[in-house]
């Protein structure tokens, strides 16, 4: 990870959520990108396959499964990640029990989906440097914390549940990720005047 950028999703068993979110993100950044997309679960259980469901969903939205294993989540990867995506807030307060300083870094992925709708795109798409980029998306919705409010900021575990339960949990994980996905992705823009967030 050196010189580039972390992104660490979290759920509970890493085969269902947090899986899901690490192969769209994958697939939206696209090979060689300097932004890495990975997933931990903090019940998981060390190398089992995406949960069947979680797959058919995951390739409904063009994503690709193949090679996946879920790990336990531990301290050392999130004092290593940039930005920690929890599934919900049980994970998002388990994450900054490993490292308390990651508290600044970590959010639910409905909370940074709806934090990153708020951000001025020219503060984060006047950046051409991927891994600038990703910093200045972090730092800018960090700064508007309090002032953007995620009406649902926990997405539900499908796990064990009806097919329907799992399209529900990757279509909010899929439109929770577009926006800050988007700004990531976008082509730059030069010259693009820098819009201050207004202070917390």
């Amino acid at each position: 990870m050196d010189g580039g950028f972390h992104i660490l999703f979290v759920c509970t068993g890493n085969i269902c959520r947090s899986a899901l979110a690490e192969r769209l993100a994958r697939s939206a950044l696209g090979p060689g990108s300097p932004l890495v997309a990975t997933s931990a679960g903090t019940h998981a259980v060390r190398g089992r396959p995406m949960a069947e469901r979680a797959r058919r969903e995951l390739a409904r939205l063009g994503g690709e499964a193949e090679g996946f294993v879920s790990r336990p989540l531990t301290a050392e990867l999130v004092v290593t990640a940039d930005l920690v995506l929890a599934a919900a807030s049980e994970h998002r307060a388990e994450v900054v029990a490993l490292h308390p300083p990651a508290a600044a870094r970590t959010f639910t992925i409905a909370e940074f989906g709806a934090l990153a709708r708020a951000v001025p795109a020219e503060n984060v798409v006047c950046h051409p440097d991927p891994v600038r980029r990703a910093a200045a998306l972090v730092a800018e919705a960090r700064s508007l914390r309090g002032l953007v409010r995620s009406e649902r900021p926990d997405i539900a575990d499908p796990y064990g549940r009806s097919r329907r339960a799992y399209r529900m949990a990757a279509r909010r994980i899929a439109e929770s990720l577009a926006a800050p996905l988007g700004l990531l992705t976008a082509a730059p823009v030069a010259n693009a005047p820098i819009i201050r967030s207004p202070a917390p």
